[in-house]
């Protein structure tokens, strides 16, 4: 029976319900799959061909991960894993069994097999394997092979001929092998050693109990054999599991006893009662099992049977210690036992299952079957003879049978095959007819033709009719090649009545003749006939090829013979042709016996293919290569007259066509247009292109004009269409004569024009456009007249105008434009006079000095932009002071004006002249002179490092705004001797950074206004100081011993060759810090210090300046020494200086830098602004 199918990656094996299959894993990789005697595993290869191996054989199996593979069991089983020895196997178990109550199982047809050379059965649930019965050895080595690599085996003959269907149509049982029984006897011994004997004794040491919880998942087992029964197995050895998971003492004593009581319960049973015996049936009868009286349990410990219980029948003919079959499983208490044997001697006992557990068996009862009829024997059959003596042999199936051969007729030979019982009546059998051999056999018939081939004869022959038909006759077919000089060769022998003669050549004359021959001896041969070979079919034609030039409609092909014509003349050559480069359709368009054809009616510019093939005697050539033509193109057809898209414009029509029907076997490319002229016969091309449109422009409004079409390909233009005429519409009126212009005056001018043609519309509209520049002119005159006055002009002052019409038709295009200059005139007037704002600036920059003899306070510079001379050169400018005699100086634009008083506000005219006259004077300006410039202050240095210096001036304060009239200007003295500008501003004091230490510095300083700048004051010289050494780190703190510890700390590298010192502090509790080190050493060595003190230690760095002066750096943070409490001296030794490190550690950790204390501070005030932002924001804005 099989015990599973599945549709898995890992295909599980099909094997006998004796025996599961394991999965061994012995190691990370490599997965063994141990087959059992008897049984098959079945696996899908790459390829997906499934490979059947049957056992027993070993499969190693590669796994990806070293994890279990996946195994995938049809409905109604379940996979277990257990451990044993380190060593995991996969069992396929049934579920819970189903019991069917009644006399017989329940056996149905068995589903279809996953292969046909597979047995399918149903696995029956009472006929399970137990867990433990496994086979463990491994043999060989294990290495990293996969599925690829198994060794092919091929399926075992699992059922003898004789055993696989009994008699009466019932299966047979198959015995387990000796291999099989070995084994389950080992377990069995093995599993009562545990247990100890008696069913009552205590468990062995070191056992491991059997799991409740897969006790209940585990099918009622039996011994089985190949799928039907056998020699059951020990109670003990049906229930115990091995299992890996530990449990507690107390839970495997009790589950122990309840087993054992169990199991007593099962096996106390008694011996069946066997009635009604028949010659091949029996009803055999029993009762439950009864606890036994010697069992000493109490109310409370007797186990509890689930109801109902099942029992199983298993008979043997072997004796009473011989091998049991299972004959009946099932919940009755009788069974009728069928298919058994007459007069055969039968031994019967019954065992009790509840759930997964099998108790032992009963007692075994004997009793004989009775004796029948026999089976009728098998018909008799020749095994030999000769023409006067007949050998016979038959098949008996009853052993205590008597056998009568009976001759019915003498004639023929017919037997009669008997057999009898003593006091029964005979079996007679059907009547078989034998014959005697003959004689030696005449002569055949000569054979006869029955197909022939181009190098085969199929040939016939008939029996001798004189041969009766029991004779056997043999045959051989002799065969003469003509012309070749060897005679008759035999070519057949047998006893077949037809023969197909091969490797024959074609188109050739052959002989044959025919003997018979028997056990008696040959005949003579038959009359001799003569056939002949068809001819093959000729080979291909040559490749056609082209003769002469291709023309667009038709081209003349050639081809040759082929160079075998198969044995037969050519009788004709057809010749097909296909249009297109895939020769998906062929036409013939050449039958005939002729080497070249015209191929005519083609397509210009189309592609044809072409192939030839021939016919004779023998068949049909294949086709031969074929032959690609590609027809010339010619210039495409006429096509339509083009068509107006739209209403026609004055001066343009837009003109749409489409592709001519002929396009002479190539893509149209191009398209070309003509017009004719209305008064004209003579054409021009207005357009060329690929395109399907296209708009003529250039045409006069109102006249009819005519447009022809035609198309190109790579041949060249075709035909002209016919001629289609398009009438123009009324357009805009032509451009206008250039406008003249006289001028009135400086300031007016009169522009005067012509009307232009009107192209059909009368003008009903002039536009003038006048500017200054040619390209910003804008309109300023618009009406039906034709001349303009424009006033309000600039004198000598170039300006530009121009003319358009305008009709119903549209606005006709501008005039050319013409350049009017009006005259001369005096200058205009002065537009703007300031006062410089650099006077760092030179001349040329459009600001005067002041003559260095002046004071800046009693002089005014001013400048003016230079107005429009209107045509003749400015000579002068006369400037009004109001109360002075007005100032008279040349054609410049700025001037300075000297001898003012002070701090005193002029007003200020400015008027232009030319040769023509005086201009009209400029707005008064209203400008005032600078107070006198200021003295500079005092500079000293208030504070100062071995970086910056903080210099400060003048008795203001630190910081002024920005708008105060008196500031500073400050300058430094670099290396080269220039003195460079450091400050400007409003500000009493500047501090100068990265400066270099124990360094004179050089400064002077400026002070201006409003007034002016002030002079330079003295130069004054500042000298850094040394600079003190950099801060150092915290320094480290080592205990050596409760009075004594070790200060380390970072040294620093010597500053411009000056040595560097250290001084270490150290302070005891509350009290104040005390020098404890002062040298260059970095380390100091601490000693008797007092218990339960606590020290804090910093130090700091000095400089030896070499003036003999001392330079001391700031302090490192504060490490604190906390004393050592007598917990951490307990633990001292495990620990170590470790976690005093560790202690003094974190103390240093909790004190803060300067720099994080004030960036703290810095993070407390940006949230408490926030958060008053966020007040007024929401209580006040709100």
């Amino acid at each position: 029976m099989t015990a599973n199918s599945t549709r898995a990656r890992y295909p599980p094996p099909t094997h006998s319900a004796r025996q599961q299959k394991s999965l061994c894993f012995v190691s990370s990789q490599v997965i063994l799959v141990q087959v059992n005697p008897g049984e098959a595993f079945t696996i899908r290869r790459e390829d997906g061909q499934y490979q059947c191996i049957t056992g027993p054989a070993q499969v190693p199996m590669m796994s990806p991960n070293g994890s279990v593979p996946p195994i995938y069991v049809p409905p109604g089983y379940v996979s277990q894993i257990i451990e044993e020895n380190g060593v995991r196997r996969v069992l396929v178990l049934p579920q819970q069994p189903d019991f069917h109550p009644g006399g017989h199982s329940p056996l149905h047809h068995p589903p279809p097999p996953p292969h046909a050379h597979l047995p399918a059965f149903i696995p029956h649930p009472a006929m399970m394997p137990p867990p433990p019965h496994l086979y463990t050895g491994i043999a060989g080595g294990v290495g990293d092979l996969s599925s690829q690599y198994i060794s092919q085996y091929h399926p075992a003959q699992f059922f003898s001929d004789q055993d696989s269907l009994s008699q009466h149509g019932r299966p047979s049982f198959v015995h387990r092998d000796d291999r099989a029984s070995k084994a389950h006897e080992r377990l069995q011994k093995k599993v009562k050693e545990r247990q100890g004997v008696g069913g009552g004794g205590g468990q062995v040491k070191d056992s491991p109990p059997p799991s409740p919880r897969k006790s209940c998942n585990s099918p009622p087992t039996v011994d089985i054999q190949n799928g039907i029964g056998g020699k059951a197995l020990d109670a003990e050895h049906r229930h115990v599991v091995a299992c890996s998971d530990k449990q507690t003492g107390k839970e495997k004593n009790g589950e122990l006893k309840e087993t054992q009581a169990l199991l007593a319960l099962l096996s106390n049973i008694t011996k069946p009662e066997v009635s009604d015996i028949q010659a091949r049936e029996a009803v055999v009868n029993w009762s439950d099992p009864t606890r036994p009286e010697s069992e000493n349990t109490t109310t409370e410990e007797e186990p509890v049977l689930p109801e109902p219980l099942s029992y199983e029948i298993s008979i043997s003919i072997t004796g009473k210690d011989g091998k049991y079959q299972s004959k009946y499983s099932g919940e009755g208490l009788s069974a009728t036992l069928e298919g058994l044997r007459p007069a055969t001697d039968y031994h019967v006992r019954v065992q009790a299952m509840c759930t997964s557990l099998l108790g032992s068996p009963s007692e075994a009862v004997s009793f004989t079957t009775l004796s029948c009829e026999p089976d009728p024997p098998g018909p008799p059959r020749k095994s030999s003879g000769t023409k006067n003596s007949l050998t016979l042999q038959w098949k008996v199936i009853s052993r205590n049978s008597l056998v009568m051969l009976e001759l019915v007729n003498k004639n023929v030979f017919s037997f009669i095959l008997q057999s009898y019982l003593f006091g029964m009546d005979r079996f007679k059998n059907e009547v078989v007819d034998l014959f005697t051999s003959c004689s030696v056999p005449l002569p055949p018939f000569p054979p006869e033709l029955e197909m022939a081939g181009v190098t085969w004869l199929c040939l016939k022959w008939q029996r001798p009719s004189s041969s009766p038909k029991e004779d056997d006759i043999y045959y051989i077919l002799e065969m003469e090649e003509e012309d070749s000089g060897y005679g008759f060769q035999p070519s057949y022998d047998g006893d077949e009545l037809s023969f197909t003669v091969r490797n024959l050549h074609r188109s050739s004359k052959y002989k044959f003749r025919v003997a018979a021959y028997n056990s008696e001896g040959k005949s003579n041969p038959s009359q001799v006939v003569e056939f002949i070979t068809k001819p093959d079919r000729p080979s291909c034609p040559c490749r056609p090829v082209i003769r002469g030039r291709v023309q667009p409609d038709s081209f003349k092909m050639a081809w040759e013979p082929p160079k075998e014509n198969g044995g037969a003349e050519i009788t004709k050559y057809v010749v097909e042709l296909s249009e297109g480069v895939t020769g998906a359709s062929w036409e013939l368009v050449y039958s005939g016996s002729a080497l070249e054809h015209v191929c005519g009616g083609l397509k210009p510019g189309c592609s044809y293919r072409t192939r030839v093939y021939c016919m004779s005697e023998g068949g049909q050539s294949p086709l031969s290569e074929t032959l690609q033509v590609q027809t010339p193109a010619v210039p495409p057809g006429p096509c339509q007259p083009p068509r107006l898209v739209g209403k026609p414009k004055a001066r343009e029509v837009q003109l749409r066509w489409g592709p001519p029907h002929i396009d002479g076997g190539s893509p149209v490319t191009c398209f070309s247009v003509e017009v004719i002229g209305p008064q004209s016969d003579e054409s021009r091309e207005v357009y060329q292109g690929p395109e399907l449109d296209c708009t003529v422009g250039g045409l006069s409004p109102g006249r009819t004009y005519g447009f022809r079409l035609k198309a190109a390909n790579k041949a060249g233009f075709g035909p002209l269409s016919e001629r289609c005429e398009v009438t123009t519409g009324p357009g805009a009126p032509e451009q206008c004569k250039a406008p003249s212009t006289t001028c009135k005056s400086p300031s007016c001018v009169v522009v005067s024009w012509e009307a232009p043609p009107c192209n059909g519309a009368p003008v009903t509209e002039f536009r003038l456009e006048w500017g200054a520049a040619e390209g910003s002119m804008q309109v300023c005159y618009s009406g039906a007249g034709l001349s303009h006055e424009m006033k309000g002009l600039l004198p000598a002052t170039n300006y530009f105008c121009r003319v358009q019409a305008v009709n119903v038709a549209g606005v006709g295009p501008y005039s050319e434009a013409v350049l009017c200059q009006t005259p001369c005139s005096v200058p205009a007037a002065v537009s703007n006079i300031y006062f410089p704002v650099d006077a760092d600036e030179d001349e040329e920059g459009g600001v005067i000095h002041p003559p260095l003899a002046f004071s800046p306070s009693t002089c005014l510079g001013i400048c003016w932009d230079a107005p429009c001379d209107h045509g003749s050169e400015i000579t002068s400018y006369l400037i009004d002071l109001g109360e002075k005699q007005p100032i008279v100086v040349g054609p410049v634009t700025k001037y300075v004006i000297q001898n003012l008083q002070p701090d005193t506000s002029y007003r200020i005219r400015i008027q232009a002249q030319n040769s023509l006259g005086t201009g009209a004077f400029s707005h008064t300006f209203k400008l005032k002179t600078k107070p006198l410039p200021p003295q500079p202050p005092r500079l000293e240095c208030t504070a100062f490092s071995h970086q910056t210096l903080r210099l400060k001036w003048g008795d203001g304060p630190a910081k002024t705004a920005a708008s105060d009239t008196l500031q500073s200007h400050l300058q430094m003295e670099d290396k080269n001797g220039r003195f460079i500008s450091l400050y400007k501003g409003p500000c009493h004091t500047h501090k100068v950074q990265r400066l270099n230490e124990s360094t004179s510095y050089t400064f002077r300083i400026q002070a201006f206004n409003e007034a002016g700048e002030g002079p330079f004051s003295s130069v004054y010289t500042f000298t850094t100081p040394r600079s003190p050494p950099a801060p150092l780190k915290a320094p480290k703190l080592e205990r050596l011993d409760d009075n004594s510890c070790e200060v380390t700390w970072e040294s620093l590298s010597h500053m411009k060759g000056d040595p560097i010192s250290y001084s270490l502090q150290c302070m005891m509790g509350n009290t104040e810090f005390k020098q404890a080190y002062k040298g260059s050493a970095t380390s100091f060595l601490v000693q008797n210090l007092q218990a339960n003190s606590d020290y804090r230690f910093r130090v700091c760095a000095i400089r030896q300046c070499q003036d003999a002066t001392e330079l001391s750096g700031p302090y490192s943070p504060t490490v604190t020494l906390t004393p050592q409490r007598s917990e951490t001296v307990q633990s001292g030794g495990a620990a170590g200086s470790g976690s005093r490190t560790g202690t003094e550690s974190n103390r240093t950790r909790q004190s803060l830098t300067d720099e994080q204390c004030a960036f703290l501070l810095l993070m407390v005030f940006a949230v408490i602004a926030i958060l008053i932002a966020f007040v007024i924001q929401y209580f006040v804005i709100k």
